[in-house]
């Protein structure tokens, strides 16, 4: 694969720019500047760089906009923001855009540098990643090794390492339009709303992301079915969740995100699978996410199913507190307004 290390610079204040082109020069990369989003705009179009870097707030469209249009338009081109505004809101807000990091000003040159290397080395796995989804099914038993000793590896970068392989999981199942990305958004929401701490999310979003690793395991002609499955093909699609445990047990800053990916099938009543468990038997985590899993595939296109509307999957959903879902989990669900699981799906969808 091509190395490029080509960024672009978006300021508008020259000295910015300058500044920043000349300290990442000594770092290797190749860099070109713009002014405003609209001349980044027509500089991406001629060359598209690896990594662009660019201010939030400038006259004309923003760096909000801009950020929009690069990953609707060259979603491989890894974003770093920049502002001089200190504020989580902000943060959230790139991240859940697609941005790949976040540097407040005064930029410290050397932290920069290195949330380029990060971004690059992040768009090296999603890359490599795509090449070998045409040969993926001949690839299960390595790839289930190569991947735990990736995740082992890579401990301190885990989150790239992560987003790569839930892109390629994502795109084996077609038409589940990043189903990973949004239920583990979808996990976090509702898991706010039930009380659990700040310090638990991200181990719940990484459970989220993760839920389905097992079915790595399970063969393309039954997981996209388009019919129902047989008795026998549905005994081996219910080994997924132990499937994914047994790769990820072990690694130790995953330990926490387990009980989403073993558990997120049991049901309230105990009729669920692997292991039958009832009530608050099952993990808080997978309660939570039992439901948002269960309303995104309600409310997307599958090979088994059209998609329903937001408002029947919410009656659904209240009509099964009780039996497959914690009431209580169910209760707080139909609380949060149904405009926030609205923007949570357009983020995903682009």
């Amino acid at each position: 694969m091509k190395d490029n290390r080509n960024v672009l610079v978006v300021d508008d204040e020259p000295s910015v720019r300058d500044i920043i082109a000349r300290g990442l020069g000594l770092h290797g990369y190749t860099c070109a500047s713009a002014a405003s989003s609209q001349e980044a705009i027509s500089l991406m179009e001629a060359h598209p760089p690896a990594v662009l870097i660019s201010d939030i707030n400038m006259p004309g469209q923003s760096g909000f906009w801009l950020l929009q249009q690069i990953k609707n338009r060259w979603p491989d081109t890894s974003v770093i923001m920049l502002t001089a505004i200190d504020e989580t809101q902000s943060a959230v807000n790139c991240l859940t855009q697609g941005a790949d990091d976040y540097i407040v000003k005064p930029i410290n040159l050397k932290e920069l540098a290195f949330a380029v290397s990060r971004a690059l080395e992040k768009r090296r796995l999603i890359l490599e990643n795509r090449e070998y989804q045409y040969n993926l099914e001949a690839l299960v038993e390595q790839r289930t090794g190569d991947l735990r000793k990736t995740l082992v590896q890579l401990n301190l970068s885990y989150d790239m390492t992560l987003q790569a392989l839930i892109a390629s999981l994502d795109a084996r199942e077609h038409q589940t339009g990043n189903h990973s990305q949004r239920v583990s958004m979808y996990a976090i929401l509702l898991a706010k709303g039930v009380g659990i701490t700040s310090k638990n999310l991200g181990s719940i979003s990484k459970g989220a992301m993760l839920h389905d690793i097992g079915k790595i395991g399970i063969p393309d002609s039954i997981l996209l079915k388009p019919g129902k499955l047989t008795a026998e093909e549905w005994k081996l699609m219910r080994l997924h969740p132990e499937i994914g445990y047994n790769i990820l047990k072990g690694i130790e800053f995953l330990e926490p995100s387990l009980g989403i990916v073993l558990n997120h099938h049991e049901r309230f009543d105990g009729d669920g699978y692997p292991a039958g468990l009832r009530g608050r038997d099952i993990p808080m985590e997978a309660r939570v996410f039992s439901i948002v899993d269960t309303f995104d595939t309600m409310t997307s296109d599958r090979p088994y199913h059209k998609a329903v509307s937001f408002e029947m999957a919410f009656h659904e959903v209240t009509r099964c507190a009780g039996t497959q879902f914690d009431p209580d989990v169910v209760a707080c669900f139909t609380r949060i307004p149904g405009r926030q699981w609205q923007d949570i799906r357009r983020f995903t969808l682009g």
